[in-house]
């Protein structure tokens, strides 16, 4: 169950992160599954992790990057997603994070919890289903959403989870 109490992130991503999916899994490979702590990509990890793992991770990598240039795109990012994605995507700075550990809610972040089945593993309370899909708790700025995949956080998906965030300025409580 998510606590009040701060938990220690591990992941990857920025460790300043303002906005973090977090997921159930991790990859297979090198030293991910014993990471414990945050640890921002450099360039060519990427790459390196979609080589040498399943396809899984590149189409999470792909979604994930998809659904932030959908939030909207910062003045200085790449034109193409696929750019942001291969150079940027959860690189120190980027203040966006893939959360292999359960959400904080006690920091100043929007968490995004990928999957009914792994929020449903988490215990977690005081949400509010929209539908079968989405779920939120806008006093943690938590939701619940599809797992970044194609098929299941489709283009249209990714359309609402946008809105529901931008709907209720998660991100803006989050400065």
């Amino acid at each position: 169950m998510v606590s009040d109490k701060p938990t220690h992130a591990v992941g990857l991503g920025d460790p300043n992160y303002r906005l973090a999916f977090c997921v159930a899994n991790r990859p297979a490979l090198d030293h991910y599954p014993a990471l414990d702590h945050m640890a921002p990509l450099v360039t060519g990890e990427l790459q390196h992790i979609v080589a040498n793992t399943s396809n899984h991770w590149r189409k999470l990598f792909s979604v994930y990057a998809k659904f932030l240039y959908a939030l909207g795109g910062q003045p200085d990012w790449p034109e193409r997603w696929q750019d942001y994605r291969d150079h940027r995507l959860l690189h120190a700075g980027s203040e966006v994070a893939l959360l292999f550990s359960e959400p904080d809610v006690t920091r100043n972040a929007v968490h995004i919890v990928a999957g009914k089945t792994y929020a449903a593993e988490l215990g977690l309370k005081g949400l509010t289903w929209l539908d079968s899909y989405f779920a939120i708790d806008l006093e943690h700025r938590l939701l619940v959403s599809p797992y970044l995949d194609y098929r299941q956080l489709s283009n249209e998906k990714i359309a609402i989870l946008v809105s529901l965030i931008h709907q209720h300025r998660l991100l803006n409580n989050a400065d």
